[in-house]
């Protein structure tokens, strides 16, 4: 039987999602090592992405094989194992052929900018002091730019081992909060550090260290902006994955009539 199981995490003291044979902190890690601890097949768990050192999901995905009929128990004994930086929500039995990765039709992220320091969020934000002298209009124009592109290799961090640079976005847009604003992004998939990098020239745009037609040109030419800059993890959250045959954490099976 094949189960999705949706979590949340904060990736502070992570060294990402995927597992490594260098360190035991990754969140696939632990995942693995809990479930080896009562499921005799010891298996390994698939993610539908992998997310970087210091970065955090409140909603992500993963999926796993087992013969275990009781998922409510299994919940219950991750959650007992697991450390309380991880949480486990649910967990859905779904199609033999299921894929977390390779299934989910949209992604959604966040990047939280604080304007003051916040003691309370010093590693699920980032603090831009000079936040409050910022125009506002200038961070939505620059994010909008996104949205008429489809090609991202200026957007994505070197030594990349993904075969295409094509993202379709859906939603590109800044929020203002009461101490800050939170990046709003949405596609079908991301290139490894895309996101980072894309808060990093907006915040760039509204300090006026770069224009609009530098970005332009960089997304036509596919080329590296003269002064990028990859903002830290910590104010990025993977917070949506969305699959067709989910609907309220209920499995609906796809049919030819729907």
């Amino acid at each position: 039987m094949r189960y999705f199981v949706r979590i949340k995490y904060n990736g502070t003291h992570f060294h990402g999602w995927q597992s490594q044979k260098n360190t035991p902190d990754t969140v696939q890690g632990k995942i693995e090592d809990a479930l080896a601890i009562f499921l005799p097949e010891k298996p390994e768990i698939v993610g539908c992405g992998r997310t970087d050192s210091g970065v955090h999901a409140s909603d992500y995905f993963f999926h796993f094989d087992t013969e275990h009929k009781d998922p409510a128990l299994i919940q219950y004994k991750l959650n007992s194992i697991l450390p309380n930086t991880i949480a486990v929500e649910h967990i859905i039995k779904v199609h033999d052929d299921a894929h977390t990765r390779f299934d989910a039709s949209l992604r959604a992220y966040e990047y939280h900018l604080l304007e003051r320091r916040d003691p309370f969020r010093e590693f699920t934000s980032y603090f831009l002091p000079t936040l409050n002298r910022l125009d506002f209009d200038d961070f939505q124009k620059a994010a909008a730019l996104i949205t008429k592109y489809e090609d991202f290799e200026a957007f994505c961090k070197n030594g990349s081992d993904e075969k295409t640079k094509k993202c379709t976005i859906y939603k590109s847009q800044w929020r203002q909060t009461e101490n800050g604003l939170v990046y709003e992004i949405e596609a079908n998939r991301f290139l490894r550090g895309m996101i980072r990098l894309i808060v990093g020239m907006c915040i760039n745009v509204a300090r006026g260290q770069i224009t609009l037609d530098q970005v332009e040109h960089a997304l036509e030419t596919k080329s590296r902006l003269v002064k990028d800059w990859s903002v830290p993890a910590r104010g990025l959250f993977l917070c949506h994955i969305n699959y067709d045959y989910i609907q309220d954490n209920i499995y609906v099976p796809i049919t030819s009539s729907q």
